[in-house]
């Protein structure tokens, strides 16, 4: 093909307990339009990012579309990218997962293949988890792991099917955060009783997520990171206790600071002070990344 157009949406991971395991993608978009040229390559960056980003081979959709097509063995020689971002950067809201699905995807499309078990591993190894990459690519509720009994990590994930009637709400604030940073603060030992609860409560999760959203208060209760990040984000912690006050089940948004909120009606309770949030309604996006080829 000489061209295609890629579409992946953002994603929310660990939901609470679900550590580097669970994720949730979200119905707010990144798009790329690759188009094969006589030679060299240009990246053309609009929304977020512009500005920031780097426009030239270091830029992480490119990085990732050569790292696939190496992996499938495809030369796409010169290159013309044009990225429309709507993601917000360094939120939590899985941009760096959906640029890298953004180019592994891209890659696929020029070779002519959908992308697999393979692509995803790809994502990952580029991602340093699965989950992100698994629900931008997958679409809806993802579970992540990795195989460990080879010499490296094989990366893998189960799409589930999330409950109808979930609405998520997510509160984003102007304050940027770096996943490097917050994993920082994160202990290397918790305590048995704190894993023990993950454990419980990340199954549950599942449960809560596809069958019985009822019970995504107590599903979504952390002891293992979200309050190890406090010192990074405090207002957002802060949020997440006053929305679970009040009967909404909400989590840190990955490494932070966005905050999400499982509702079943789109909106927050009034009584809630979200100054310095913008509030947002995201469907979950079922589809995952989608592409369309063009000559």
């Amino acid at each position: 093909m000489s061209g295609v157009r890629v579409r992946v949406p953002a994603s929310s991971a660990n939901l609470g307990p679900g550590f580097d395991a669970l994720a949730l993608a979200l119905a707010l978009h990144d798009e790329v339009e690759v188009t094969r040229t006589a030679g060299g390559l240009t990246v053309h960056v609009e929304g977020e990012g512009a500005g920031a980003v780097p426009l030239d081979g270091t830029h992480l959709v490119v990085r990732a579309l050569g790292a696939a097509c190496d992996l499938l063995g495809l030369d796409p020689g010169g290159l013309a990218l044009r990225c429309t971002n709507r993601i917000p950067h360094s939120r939590g809201l899985g941009s760096s997962a959906a640029a890298i699905v953004a180019g592994v995807a891209a890659a696929h499309g020029l070779a002519g293949l959908p992308p697999g078990p393979d692509a995803l591993h790809l994502a990952a190894e580029f991602e340093g988890h699965a989950d992100n990459v698994a629900a931008s690519l997958l679409g809806g509720l993802v579970v992540a792991w990795a195989d460990t009994d080879q010499d490296k990590p094989r990366y893998r994930a189960a799409p589930l099917t999330p409950h109808p009637a979930l609405r998520p709400v997510v509160a984003i604030p102007d304050t940027q955060s770096a996943t490097s940073t917050t994993r920082g603060l994160l202990p290397a030992h918790v305590p048995h009783a704190d894993a023990a609860h993950a454990a419980g409560r990340a199954a549950l999760a599942v449960h809560a997520l596809t069958t019985a959203p009822d019970l995504l208060l107590p599903a979504t209760a952390d002891l293992l990171h979200q309050d190890y990040r406090e010192p990074a984000y405090p207002q957002t912690l802060a949020l997440v206790r006053a929305l679970r006050a009040a009967g909404t089940p909400a989590t840190v948004s990955g490494a932070g600071p966005t905050v999400l909120a499982f509702t079943l009606t789109g909106t927050l309770p009034p009584e809630v002070d979200t100054t310095g949030f913008r509030i947002e309604q995201l469907p979950i996006d079922t589809e995952g990344v989608r592409i369309t080829p063009f000559d």
